[in-house]
């Protein structure tokens, strides 16, 4: 029974408390109320405003360019003294002409497969031949079926592709991500001049090329500046190629950066020389890009088929 009893007391406070009258507002507290009620109807009375538009997490901001800000018409013309001996893609015949014939193909290929324009060309190590290959790789995508090329050097630190052309080395790359040269300045096509074969006259028709330019110690800096993917998305309308010469991947950086702004990277290994191990290194670095493949150079034994289908360039 005393259970029952309490059970019934609290029952009947409960009700006490219910019909209670509640306490009279003070001033202070009716002011609060009024300011919060202001508030809310304010808010309801604007306007909403659009959204931001969202942006994937992690992808960065990429500003507009307009490609009608590049004339082709106004690259400047200057000499240039092709070393043939270091471009056997301008022969007509012979096995290294099949030999960057076939990696054409292969390009095409993978093309076929997804959207390929901006290809850099890499190596582990110095002296793997990443600028012979870069170099007459965007020769010979020249020489088929007239297909605008740009060259760029983008190895600032050690610069040598503007000696296998035989022209200026400045202004280059590094001058235009330094903002001290536009981008038509960096620029510059060969000069026509007399006795130039077939291969010549598609080079000087098709090919464009931007020199190294002097990056230093600021080279690294100059990699990752926003420019060059600037200079990529503003010249891509323009060209059918991209071919983009890089420093090695071991060593330091400046090819790790550079790739962010590329389609695909070729890594060059040199036959003999390259050790396994520095291959995976170098691809290791570059897991976050499109790697399309290796290719292997300097190899000393030359393919039999070229012989026996008459293509060797000494023979008449």
């Amino acid at each position: 029974m005393s259970r029952i009893y309490e059970a019934l007391q609290k029952a009947e406070s409960d009700r006490k408390l219910d019909r209670r009258e509640p306490e009279p507002r003070t001033p202070e507290a009716s002011v609060k109320s009024a300011i919060y009620a202001t508030a809310v109807a304010t808010a309801e009375e604007e306007p909403a405003s659009a959204p931001a538009e969202a942006r994937p997490y992690g992808e960065s901001y990429v500003a507009p360019v307009d490609p009608n800000a590049l004339d082709l018409s106004t690259i400047p013309l200057r000499p240039w003294a092709l070393s043939l001996e270091q471009l056997p893609s301008l022969l007509e015949r012979g096995p290294a002409v099949e030999q960057f014939r076939s990696l054409r193909s292969r390009i095409f290929e993978l093309r076929d497969i997804s959207p390929l324009k901006t290809i850099m060309v890499t190596s582990g190590l110095p002296q793997e031949g990443k600028s012979f290959i870069s170099t007459n790789l965007a020769m010979s995508l020249a020489r088929h079926k007239n297909s605008k090329v740009l060259l760029i050097d983008g190895d600032m630190r050690r610069y040598t592709l503007h000696q296998l052309l035989g022209c200026e080395s400045h202004p280059g790359l590094a001058d235009y991500l330094g903002g001290k040269a536009s981008v038509i300045e960096v620029m510059q096509r060969s000069e026509s001049f007399e006795g130039m074969n077939a291969g010549t006259a598609a080079i000087a028709q098709n090919l464009t090329f931007i020199a190294g330019g002097n990056g230093g110690d600021k080279a690294a800096d100059l990699s990752g500046s926003p420019r060059f993917g600037e200079l990529i998305r503003l010249a891509a309308p323009h060209f059918d190629w991209i071919i983009v010469d890089s420093s090695p991947v071991l060593p330091v950086s400046d090819a790790v950066n550079l790739a962010r702004s590329c389609d695909g990277v070729l890594l060059v290994a040199r036959s003999g020389e390259t050790k396994f191990p520095i291959a995976q290194r170098a691809q290791s670095e570059l897991k976050a890009s499109n790697i399309l493949g290796f290719v292997l150079n300097a190899v000393e034994e030359q393919p039999q088929v070229g012989s026996y289908y008459g293509y060797d360039a000494s023979k008449p």
